[in-house]
């Protein structure tokens, strides 16, 4: 049986696969270790995550997880973070962009992006990813994310610059004080995520042409500052993540302004991730 998790800011997705298809699925929270000692990404894998997959763990003989941080030392500290709970499985650990290349564009060469709590991009030539414009993170980047839209979200409402009937609105469905707001943003952890988790409220409210405006102006910034950079004359623009997903015809007007065309939409890239390593472990044996 393999293992497939893909972990962004805010949730982990675990996909339990034999034979190519999927006997089991969970989902813990988001397991960055930029931001997270091993310890505790071990504890959440060996405490929630082999649990609730109901397997006997040496049944697993590869692991691939696809997860935000897993970047240079990083790599080995998650891979050592599995191989507490996992000692008998192969464990390859790659990024979450990886992940969505692999996911969106299969062995073919493409444009791929994620839009989720953060926001990311690369040009992948069918193997790897040959280009990235980093995406710097939700304070100097990670434009049309969930946390970007927070972002402008609450900095618009509390500077009264959308009506004021929407912000009362906000204000009674949240229930929040705006020391609370700056508290949780610069004080407590995990802000981005605070601020992501504003998302719904936009959505719930896109008919409105201040919300569509602002996250318009999100996703022409996460074209024009990230997506020029590569060859889209030639190639789609791909995405995964669940903002890409539910704010599609705003993005896809985003894209149409900025001179750009949006190809394959998907909410999470775990689904094709099954289907890419499953033809992978049948090329392998075929190959024998």
């Amino acid at each position: 049986m393999i293992l497939i998790a893909d972990s962004g800011s805010t949730k982990t997705c675990w996909r339990l696969v034999r034979n190519g298809t999927e006997i089991n699925n969970t989902q813990t929270a988001g397991l960055n270790p930029y931001f997270q000692p091993e310890e505790d990404i071990a504890l959440c894998i060996a405490g929630e995550a082999v649990p609730r997959l109901h397997v006997d763990a040496s049944a697993i003989r590869t692991v691939y997880f696809y997860g935000a941080g897993c970047v240079y030392d990083k790599v080995e500290v998650m891979r050592r973070a599995i191989a507490h709970s996992l000692p008998a499985a192969a464990i390859e650990v790659n990024t979450d962009l990886l992940g969505a290349a692999r996911a969106l564009c299969g062995r073919e060469a493409g444009i791929a992006c994620i839009l989720g709590t953060g926001s990311n991009s690369c040009f992948y030539d069918g193997r790897q990813i040959v280009r990235n414009v980093s995406p710097l993170g939700f304070i100097l980047g990670d434009e049309g994310s969930g946390a970007d839209l927070g972002k402008h979200l609450i900095g618009n409402l509390m500077k009264d610059m959308m009506p004021s009937g929407l912000k009362e609105k906000f204000l009674e469905q949240y229930g929040l004080t705006l020391p609370e707001i700056i508290d949780r943003v610069y004080c407590q952890p995990y802000p981005n995520r605070f601020l992501a988790s504003f998302s719904p409220f936009l959505l719930q409210n896109a008919g409105e042409p201040s919300v569509r405006k602002l996250a318009l102006d999100c996703f022409k910034s996460f074209f024009v500052r990230n997506v020029s950079k590569y060859d889209f004359s030639l190639h789609k623009v791909n995405f995964a993540g669940t903002i890409a997903f539910h704010f599609r015809d705003i993005l896809e007007e985003a894209a149409s302004r900025a001179g750009f065309c949006i190809g394959l939409v998907v909410a999470s890239p775990a689904d094709r991730l099954i289907a890419y390593h499953s033809y992978s472990q049948q090329t392998c044996r075929s190959e024998k």
